[in-house]
């Protein structure tokens, strides 16, 4: 039996790509799921109905998490669809185009802001004090090889965010493990999904194809199973505060 059975899971970011095949997993484990989406509704449904037509359950959940009292609400209306909450992925993010540093706009930085980092604060802090009063409960989130390397051309504002989301991941962890909670993080390098079909060319995945060993690029789901690995306390009940990376070889810290 699966240690995720029975498990109460919020993916927020899953209506495609890493979230969707997270949340495809979890529910395959045996775990009840809330699958948030802000614009994609329309791949929601389809992950909601993949996964009860294989017999899970998932329930679906609409907010804008880039505004912070949006991202605390989504965790509450999701332990309210679940009838209580275990599990938080924080997974929404994106690039929001490539530019360098000298080069953007106080729009484009606030954007990566709030949803990158604010969306992982805000909804994080909110689902501490649920864990906190039940004294259980585990947080992913997915941070990026971006984080360690700064990105590539005009990824760095987006790598940056990322570098924050890797930091709280360590910080929550001290903090939250006196009180039984694991906090820690997936961080993919490239993944073939939506996100590089909007922000690179099929030049730039040529040229981290060939610096990959393993020889190819990503998929959704490659990284699923280190979110279940993460999310099991019977496989991953003594580590908190851990990265783990995902990316075929093209980066070994």
């Amino acid at each position: 039996m699966s240690g995720l059975e029975g498990k109460k899971a919020l993916i927020v970011g899953a209506s495609s790509g890493i979230g969707a095949a997270v949340a495809a997993r979890f529910a395959a484990r045996g775990a009840r799921v809330v699958v948030h989406y802000n614009g994609n509704e329309a791949g929601a449904e389809a992950v909601v109905a993949a996964i009860t037509t294989a017999g899970g359950t998932a329930h679906l959940l609409k907010g804008d998490v880039s505004d912070r009292a949006i991202a605390a609400s989504v965790v509450d209306e999701g332990a309210e669809l679940l009838g209580g909450l275990d599990i938080l992925v924080n997974n929404a993010g994106t690039m929001f185009g490539r530019t360098a540093i000298a080069d953007a706009a106080d729009a484009q930085y606030d954007d990566v802001i709030d949803l990158n980092i604010g969306s992982v604060f805000f909804a994080s802090r909110r689902a501490a004090n649920i864990f906190r009063a039940q004294k259980s409960g585990a947080i992913i989130n997915t941070t990026s090889i971006a984080a360690r390397t700064g990105g590539g051309d005009g990824a760095g504002l987006y790598g940056s965010a990322k570098g924050f989301v890797s930091t709280i991941t360590r910080v929550l962890a001290k903090e939250l493990a006196p009180i039984g909670v694991r906090v820690n993080a997936v961080a993919p390098g490239v993944i073939l999904t939506a996100f590089h079909e909007k922000n690179s060319t099929p030049e730039q995945l040529e040229a981290s194809r060939r610096g990959i060993p393993m020889g190819r690029l990503g998929t959704a789901e490659d990284c699923a199973g280190a979110y279940e690995f993460l999310a099991d306390d019977t496989m991953s009940g003594y580590i908190t505060g851990q990265v783990i990376e995902v990316n075929g070889g093209q980066l070994m810290p």
